[in-house]
């Protein structure tokens, strides 16, 4: 297959899968006016807060099954071997998940308390519920994704959204819920799916679990389980240090800057989906490490691009979603500076799959650790005097630093030809921009600097000739 096929492909199912999570961030965006407005800074941060915690949690009861599940699936070419993989795997899930279900439930109170929640062990409970949703629900969903069955994946992911802001919107409005009514909403989509996805997919979900399979999976899976913690550290243990520093109004602040740069996110949601399927079926290797060369440059471009419009435009941006809530406005700092930090996470998932197609996951946890011990340092240093925005560079630090790394280390086991002038020109390119744009403060001027980005690499020499003869053919007589 030619590498214009190729990506195409890729793109194909990226925009599929991107489809769901544009109508989940869509809504997401529009959830956030209520949010401000029913919740308060502080109802917000008890809801950043208590998603850190399931976010860890799931990190940890998934013992790293579902990327051993991809990768075992497509290293099977046997349909009775793929459902054994596929038995094995679900009630793993569904074991470790109701688990984390019960002690949650029975430790609810503790754990309330730590958190600086208040009194509200129902917060926690409610979160456990929503951790049991989840891991399963991703379990199921996973088989349409192997099998590259992407509409399957966007109709039930649009299914979820719908049920999830009709029941949020429900508890916090009109009920007075709270922030345990918004976590409630957000599950009960999940959970609504879930069963029917349960029921759709009977004929794969056997009683049938075979241990040595299991072993072979945690042995491929768990090495990635530290490299994930050390993710998930970066991702969202700023929160609890803003929240212990500074309070859980600061979190509040902090996570409507973390929502508003969630587009680079919305788009990383979309890529990986389909990139584990897309990047383990190309058998041939020079072709793979062609193909990947060109989907690291490409992503990077369409991240940067975004980044500065996110940048530019993000003191519009956040007083949209906060309207007449000038306590929030300053998130309108971190904003760039996230999105940045999300652009070089989105270039290291590129880079992290080398490593999974050449079964040497057990070094992962060094490139990530590193860089959750520079993010936890940072944190100390910049959070005390800086607050929020101290949390916004050393997290951004942090994904530089875990993209760095995982460069020297894929190119170590699988070495790839990366693109790596081009990647240094649209980026610098797309951090001037978004320096320049927010500074001047100007409207009308973030708004040319965004339209301008792509022309301005075209005297740089970003694009290749092959790119150019297309550009041309696009542009009318």
């Amino acid at each position: 297959m030619s590498l214009a096929f190729q990506i195409r492909r890729l793109a194909r199912h990226s925009a599929i899968y991107g489809l769901g999570g544009i109508l989940s961030r869509v809504l997401a965006v529009l959830l956030l006016p209520l949010y401000t407005s029913y919740l308060g800074t502080r109802g917000f941060g008890k809801i950043e807060l208590v998603t850190a915690l399931t976010t860890v949690l799931v990190i940890v009861l998934g013992a790293g099954i579902s990327s051993a599940f991809f990768r075992f699936y497509f290293d099977s070419k046997d349909d009775e071997r793929r459902t054994l993989i596929v038995r094995t795997a679900f009630w793993f899930t569904m074991t470790t998940a109701t688990i984390g279900l019960l002690l949650g439930v029975v430790l609810a109170s503790p754990i309330a308390h730590a958190l600086k929640l208040g009194d509200d062990p129902w917060l926690v409970r409610a979160a456990a519920v929503g951790l049991w949703a989840q891991m399963n629900y991703q379990q199921l969903t996973n088989l349409f994704r192997v099998e590259e069955r992407s509409v399957q994946f966007v109709i039930a992911s649009v299914a979820n959204i719908l049920i999830t802001v009709g029941a949020t919107v429900l508890l916090v409005v009109g009920l007075h819920k709270g922030a345990t009514g918004a976590v409630v909403g957000n599950f009960v989509g999940t959970l609504a799916v879930y069963l029917v996805l349960l029921a759709y997919r009977r004929y794969q979900l056997g009683l049938q679990f075979d241990r040595r399979l299991l072993r072979e999976m945690n042995k491929f899976g768990l090495p990635l389980v530290p490299s994930a913690l050390a993710l998930w550290a970066i991702s969202f243990i700023d929160r609890l240090f803003v929240g212990a520093y500074k309070g859980v109004g600061e979190v509040g602040v902090y996570s409507l800057a973390v929502r508003v740069s969630s587009v680079i996110v919305f788009l990383m949601i979309a890529f990986r989906l389909a990139w584990p399927a897309f990047a383990y079926s190309i058998d041939d290797e020079n072709a793979a490490k062609r193909t990947y060369s060109y989907v690291l440059t490409y992503l990077l471009f369409v991240c940067c691009w975004i980044s500065i419009a996110l940048g530019t435009l993000a003191p519009w941006l956040v007083k949209i979603l906060a309207p007449s809530k000038p306590g929030f406005y300053r998130a309108d700092e971190a904003v760039g500076v996230l999105s940045f930090g999300a652009t070089a996470y989105a270039g290291y998932t590129v880079l992290a799959i080398g490593i999974g197609r050449a079964r040497q996951t057990q070094f992962n946890w060094i490139v990530s650790g590193a860089a959750a011990a520079l993010n936890v340092a940072l944190n100390f240093v910049l959070i005390p005097p800086y607050g929020m925005m101290g949390a916004a560079i050393s997290t951004a630090a942090a994904y530089v630093a875990l993209f760095v790394g995982m460069t020297l280390n894929s190119q170590r086991v699988y070495p790839v030809p990366y693109q790596w002038r081009r990647v240094l020109t649209l980026s610098s390119v797309a951090i001037g921009l978004t320096a320049i744009g927010f500074e001047v403060g100007s409207l009308p001027l973030a708004i040319a600097l965004c339209l301008a980005y792509p022309l301005l690499l075209l005297p740089l020499g970003f694009y290749l000739p092959a790119e150019r003869a297309r550009l041309r053919r696009l542009v009318p007589g």
